[in-house]
């Protein structure tokens, strides 16, 4: 119920945003009159980019549940108040004219928010959303009166403010109630603000959907609307005041891709990538064109390539539909058009194929949400390709589960990135192809191309390469987007003009010492990492040249292209194998090879699927010894029926001898066998401890033999006493359960800290091992609490170590089981005064019997020489 709690609490967050968003637009309007506003446009545009923060934080973490239509809702209308903010502080700056000019740069904005927000209200009622649908329709109806206003004065906002008066009411009121829900935990729930049993099973079973593609077609519905009114003669021209808007599309779509990535869908992560370049390119050129009074031209390669890459995507996309690969050739037209005009964005041809985009992401937003959200489907193509591929043999598709998308080491939420990378540089390598004119680099369409495809969206994807544990790949995306960023903003910034000379040259040294260890390192990785490398090392010695004065003619563009065509095959590469199982696209064995150390040699499994335990299972039961995740902290482990196995963990830790080895069951009903040689109290103790983060050390006795151990039972406890444990943890039960009890240290070379995370296993015992399983971050730092029970009989416990358990919780399960066999089964009316007389006979462990006492100062004089547990316990 906790997560379904969180996920309330963000829906209250977001409904009472936008109540306080409206609150503020209609007292606005309300008390505005013609010619003079009630709130400044400075402060109101300050005050709308707040609320808008806060949307887009309730809706990006509502994204991770399955709510379509609220993530969309909040987003759209956390975009739209973003703009609308910023627009309004260059009113309130001076930048743009607050009559005229607020005029021209609202009415695109508003009109493509009006028809999404109708879009998004007409699937609402049809899901039956019944607030959500007042919400959205309010707003869409808010926006077209605000244009309306804006286009004759004497309208007025009345409207407008009226609308939103409707939205701050409902909002205030279903927000207030959830919120109230939640602070309560359900015991004040206003009427109708409930949520229904279904739908929290439903968010339950979603969390890792993070579908928000709807909110990229509302960006590209945004960008075409500015960009289709000046033909329309709505607008004038393209201008500054329509840079907040396209701006806040690419913002967005960016923040899209990372939550598709989340989602697992390589494809729109691609696709909105795509997106967010050509709209900062779009705002580029419009604040460009206001600041200098030339309109930008884009050269011919760059667009063309653009195109190409664009085509190729909308190919593969048939995999998921093909209504999806359909849409995707309207942005092939689109880069084919800015290509062929010398001035793109400003032309006719290019605002024509934007109108027509208009119209077909209006369709595919109200096809792709309602398919999300309503329970009336529309057929957009799904599973075509894979149906017509299922009679061929040649050709099979790789299916596109969470299975395909497990990393490098260990487990990620996230899907690959390398794809969308490998076409940055593709982008951004044809983009310095350009020749910079008598007119300015500015004058030329390469600044967003360089820094915002080679920049910012390498930064991007070598972050998603860095949470899925490649290590190499991401610092080569993470040093290539800081070279084009700086490149770019140096040479085709205008920072750059005629300097050349020695601290230009510097500065592109270092990177290519960067890179020289990058190349190295790609040896070891494939043979398209190390050409991919090894080319942007000839663009950096190209830099270079072109700083000392020194670049021959015909050299930078012929090593570009060199470097554009080898990124475009990694592209194509990855993309077509993240398509097909077969056949696949060769990427190379690793030049170098270092032996023991690879992947295969080590198997880095995911603990959340169960073929990867009996993967596991397997390499145990064959001799191998593993890595574990537990209850607290990460061991190292091998099966007690493979004494060999046992032997070799053992030595496996340096300077161990004074660390002896534990024995982990999966349950007490693996040691049914042998209950007659165990104490019976000692066995309800266990009975009682266990699962949980308790090791019992109890005597040693001829039962041990049972297991198989042979020899090798030396290696576990000491030659008078054993450590055995019975973990609280799933996937080391499960394992325990196909392999038999086993033997357990900790996973780290004595007098290391211990192991709280997959990748330290690898990185301290590299192929000592071999197989991990993995599970990310530790549940706990702590280690277990180690009880001595050698003297059981007698009455008394010690205690070795206290742990994650405490002392008095122990003591109070020891109680309860001596109770049990001095009376029987204890009654079950003297349980309420159970832990009252262990509070008075103890205090919290403070006081201890003298037969506490003497065992416990046994234990902590032989706890230096006599041990027999370690970390791992």
């Amino acid at each position: 119920m906790a997560d379904a709690e969180i996920q309330s609490l963000h829906y209250s967050v977001g409904v009472l945003g936008i109540s306080g968003g409206s609150l503020l637009l209609l007292v606005n309007g309300y008390g505005s009159v013609s010619g003079d506003s009630l709130i400044s446009s400075t402060a109101l545009g300050v005050l709308l980019l707040i609320i808008a923060a806060l949307l887009a934080y309730s809706g990006v973490r509502r994204s991770l549940s399955p709510a379509p239509l609220f993530t969309c809702l909040c987003l759209t209308v956390s975009a739209l108040w973003c703009a609308s903010g910023l627009l309004y502080i260059l009113v309130g700056e001076g930048y743009v004219n607050p009559t005229q000019g607020l005029r021209n740069a609202m009415i695109p904005g508003l009109a493509a928010f009006t028809l999404a927000l109708f879009i998004l209200a007409l699937v609402a009622i049809l899901a039956k959303k019944v607030v959500l649908f007042i919400i959205a329709l309010t707003i869409s109806l808010a926006c077209a009166h605000q244009i309306a206003g804006l286009a004759n004065v004497r309208f007025g906002q009345g409207a407008t403010a009226a609308n939103y008066l409707l939205v701050c009411f409902v909002g205030a009121y279903f927000g207030t109630g959830r919120l109230l829900s939640y602070v309560t935990r359900g015991d004040i729930q206003l009427p109708g603000t409930g949520t229904d049993k279904a739908s929290q099973t439903q968010t339950q079973q979603g969390l890792d959907s993070g579908d928000v593609e709807a909110v990229g077609l509302v960006m590209n519905l945004l960008a075409a609307s500015v960009l289709a009114c000046p033909l329309l003669g709505v607008v004038p021209k393209l201008f500054v005041g329509h840079v907040p808007w396209l701006w806040t599309a690419g913002v967005f779509q960016l923040g899209v891709c990372v939550l598709c990535y989340r989602g697992l869908n390589i494809y729109s992560a691609t696709f909105y990538g795509f997106m967010a370049i050509l709209r900062f390119a779009e705002g580029y050129s419009a604040l460009v064109a206001n600041l200098t009074g030339t309109q930008p031209y884009s050269p011919v390669p760059f667009p063309t390539v653009f195109a190409i890459l664009f085509f190729v995507l909308a190919l593969f996309s048939v995999r998921r539909s093909v209504a999806d690969s359909v849409y995707q050739l309207f942005f092939v037209a689109y880069s084919i058009a800015v290509a062929a005009q010398p001035r793109g964005f400003f032309q006719g041809g290019t605002q024509g194929v934007q109108a027509a985009i208009f119209v077909a992401t209006a369709l595919m937003l109200l096809v792709s949400i309602n398919n999300k959200a309503s329970p009336y489907k529309v057929p957009m193509g799904d599973g075509l390709l894979k149906f017509l591929l299922t009679r061929t043999s040649f050709i099979s598709l790789r299916p596109h589960d969470k299975d395909f998308h497990a990393p490098y080491l260990g487990y990620s939420k996230y899907a690959d990135a390398e794809i969308l990378g490998h076409a940055s540089s593709v982008l951004a390598a044809f983009a310095i192809t350009a020749t910079v004119g008598a007119e300015g680099p500015l004058a030329v369409l390469i600044l967003p191309w360089a820094v915002v495809s080679g920049g910012l969206l390498q930064l991007l994807c070598g972050s998603v390469a860095f949470s899925r544990g490649k290590t190499l790949e991401s610092a080569a995306f993470i040093m290539y987007g800081f070279m084009w960023t700086v490149w770019g903003l140096t040479r085709f910034g205008g920072l750059y003009g005629s300097t050349r000379g020695f601290s230009v040259a510097v500065g592109i040294i270092s990177f290519m010492l960067f890179n020289c260890l990058v190349t190295v390192g790609a040896l070891y990785l494939s043979v398209a990492w190390f050409a991919y490398a090894f080319t942007f090392q000839l663009i950096l010695i190209s830099f270079l040249l072109d700083a000392v004065g020194a670049l021959p003619y015909g050299y930078d563009i012929g090593v570009t292209i060199i470097f554009g065509l080898v990124s475009f095959y990694c592209f194509l590469a990855n993309l077509f194998n993240s398509t097909f199982q077969k056949p696949q696209m060769p990427l190379g064995t690793p030049l170098i090879k270092l032996g023991g150390t690879g992947r295969e040699k080590c198997p880095h499994l995911t603990s959340r699927k169960a073929t990867s335990v009996m993967e596991i299972a397997e390499i145990m039961k064959n001799g191998g010894i593993c890595g574990m995740p537990t209850d607290t902290v990460y061991v190292l482990v091998a099966a007690c029926n493979r004494p060999e196995a046992v032997e070799k963990a053992y030595k496996t830790k340096q300077h161990a001898g004074d660390r002896p080895m534990s024995l982990w069951v999966s349950s007490i009903k693996q040691l049914e066998p042998v209950r007659d040689q165990i104490n019976p109290l000692l066995w309800d103790l266990m009975e009682a401890a266990w699962p949980s983060s308790i090791s019992l050390v109890i005597p040693r006795a001829p039962w041990m033999d049972f297991f198989g151990l042979k020899d090798s039972s030396k290696y576990i406890g000491t030659p008078q006493s054993i450590a055995i444990r019975n973990p609280d943890c799933t996937v080391a039960t499960q394992l325990i359960s196909l392999v038999g009890p086993i033997a357990v240290t900790s996973a780290n070379p004595t007098g290391e800290a211990d192991t709280t995370h997959h990748n330290q296993v690898y990185a301290k015992l590299g192929d000592k091992v071999e197989g991990v399983l993995c599970d990310g971050p530790s549940p706990e730092n702590i280690a277990s609490t180690v009880v001595d029970c050698t003297k059981i009989e007698s009455g008394n416990i010690g205690f070795f170590r206290v742990g994650l358990i405490p002392k008095s919780q122990v003591l109070q399960l020891f109680e309860e089981v001596q109770r049990k066999h001095v009376r029987g089964q204890m009654n079950p009316g003297f349980e309420t005064d159970l832990s009252d007389s262990v509070g008075s006979q103890r205090q919290a462990g403070e006081e201890e019997t003298p037969a506490e006492e003497e065992t416990t100062a046994e234990m902590d004089d032989s706890l230096d020489t006599n041990s027999a547990s370690d970390d791992s316990l």
